[in-house]
């Protein structure tokens, strides 16, 4: 059920899919709930489900912990074994119950101006769980103990993706909600994770606290198709255009290129403009791939008409033949 916290639920995926079969169920329903193509008022939070989601699974190492510790695996410390966790959290049920409380229900950690967040179900008192297995000391006298890394999904257009620039982004968590201005570095790709030194979790008795990961999402675009560092495009040409060669315009990430077209160009036919995709800081930037696609008028005025008669009476030109 979207919302529920079921992050394969959401996706619709089993539990053992591939990172191959979460990315192509992520991008089918990121195209289906896109709020720029769907303008259904409840799109939108589909869409963040959606994007909370394919931000968890698609990462091997938070996927593993969200299978480990369900919901809460936000929450637990690193280093905490499974089977622990589960033991600590059963007992301080059972010391809930015994007491009469309810147990509480919690927003969680959410990436507010990111787009997304993740809902972390029931709330858990951390000190209150790990007191029944460290002899009650409720995790006092153990030390300095450094905060824990904590992430948190951005969504980013193409376009912002390619330039980079400042961004504000609003945290919501167990320790209130946080305001930061961070620098997106020009060329992020799909799922890169960008490091915040010390805005994680805070440690205790005087220890640092951890980091705070930034886990990139480049949202679905209208036009453009991103691979890696590399961007495709549809580039529509004319039927002359195709036949006798042109330099067309063509809008990229980057701002407006020329693309030379070769004479005898058919549709489907990729021309490559070396280094015009993403940047990359530490190295080569991808490239743009633009695949031609031929137009044909709409309607023909009685001269376009003509001369298109004209040219089929003339030439002998089969494409369904082999050459």
């Amino acid at each position: 059920m979207p919302g529920s916290g079921d992050f394969y639920g959401t996706l619709g995926v089993p539990r053992n899919a591939s990172q191959e079969e979460i990315q192509r169920a992520y991008r089918k329903l990121a195209r289906e709930y896109h709020p720029d193509v769907n303008k259904d008022p409840s799109a939108e939070d589909r869409f963040k489900d959606v994007s909370e989601a394919y931000s968890v699974l698609s990462d091997p190492e938070t996927r593993r912990r969200y299978d480990a510790f369900g919901p809460d695996f936000r929450q637990v410390p690193p280093d905490v074994d499974p089977e622990t966790w589960a033991r600590a959290r059963a007992g301080a049920g059972r010391r809930r119950a015994r007491a009469g409380a309810g147990a509480g229900r919690g927003g969680g950690w959410r990436g507010g101006g990111a787009g997304f967040g993740a809902g972390m179900g029931e709330e858990v008192d951390l000190e209150e769980l790990f007191g029944g297995i460290f002899g009650g000391r409720g995790g006092r006298g153990w030390g300095p103990v450094p905060g824990a890394d904590q992430e948190v999904g951005i969504e980013l257009s193409v376009e912002e993706a390619y330039r980079g620039g400042e961004r504000t982004i609003t945290i919501e968590g167990l320790g209130g909600r946080r305001t930061l201005e961070v620098d997106i570095p020009a060329g992020v790709t799909d799922g890169q994770r960008i490091r915040l030194a010390g805005q994680g979790g805070h440690g205790s008795d005087g220890a640092p606290s951890g980091d705070l990961y930034l886990i990139a999402r480049i949202v679905p675009h209208p036009r453009y198709r991103v691979e890696g560092r590399n961007v495709h495009v549809d580039l529509a040409v004319t039927p002359w255009e195709a036949a006798l060669g042109a330099t067309v315009p063509l809008d990229t990430p980057g701002g407006e290129a020329k693309v030379k077209v070769p004479p005898g160009t058919s549709s489907g036919r990729r021309l490559r403009l070396r280094g015009r995709g993403l940047p990359n800081p530490r190295g080569a930037p991808g490239d743009l791939y633009a695949e031609v696609k031929i137009m044909v008028p709409s309607k023909l005025s009685p001269k376009e008409r003509r001369l298109f008669e004209e040219l089929a009476a003339t030439s002998d030109f089969d494409p369904r033949k082999r050459s």
